[in-house]
């Protein structure tokens, strides 16, 4: 079986060594055996990389991700997480969407004055309403307990 020299690893995957020796440490992925003082690596490891990569543009903490690789070592993905997950998602395209089409009305509105606006106005508002609930629920639960 031929191994991947460290090197060749941060060609092939754009990791950094520091970040490959960072996620060896957290058990992340895992040497094989040593060429000197180089690291080497089974070819298995560019896909274990790809699927970091994956889980932490996901939102995955490096925790989340290390308790996604089973004892074997292969993905054993939890499609529960995963599903909850992408309705996080879901949920932050929504919002960034809406910010999104407040920032074009406001670039774009012939008012004298954004405060002028009916629409501007309306979407402040409604914009208002999204980032207090959480804190209302948050402060409601800090009362209670």
């Amino acid at each position: 079986m031929k191994f991947l020299d460290i090197g060749e690893v941060v060609v092939r995957s754009g990791v950094a060594p520091s970040a490959l020796r960072y996620y060896e440490g957290a058990g992340l992925i895992s040497s094989v055996s040593r060429n000197g003082l180089r690291r080497q690596f089974a070819a298995d490891v560019l896909l274990r990389l790809k699927l970091i990569a994956l889980g932490k543009t996901a939102g995955f903490s490096l925790a989340e991700i290390a308790g996604m690789f089973g004892r074997n070592g292969r993905p054993d993905l939890p499609r529960p997480v995963l599903r909850q997950k992408a309705d996080e998602i879901d949920r932050q395209i929504r919002e960034l969407t809406a910010l999104r089409d407040t920032l074009r009305h406001v670039a774009e509105c012939p008012a004298p004055s954004h405060m002028e606006c009916p629409t501007f106005r309306r979407l402040v508002e409604t914009a208002g309403k999204r980032k207090s609930k959480p804190a209302r629920a948050n402060a409601s639960k800090l009362r209670k307990s």
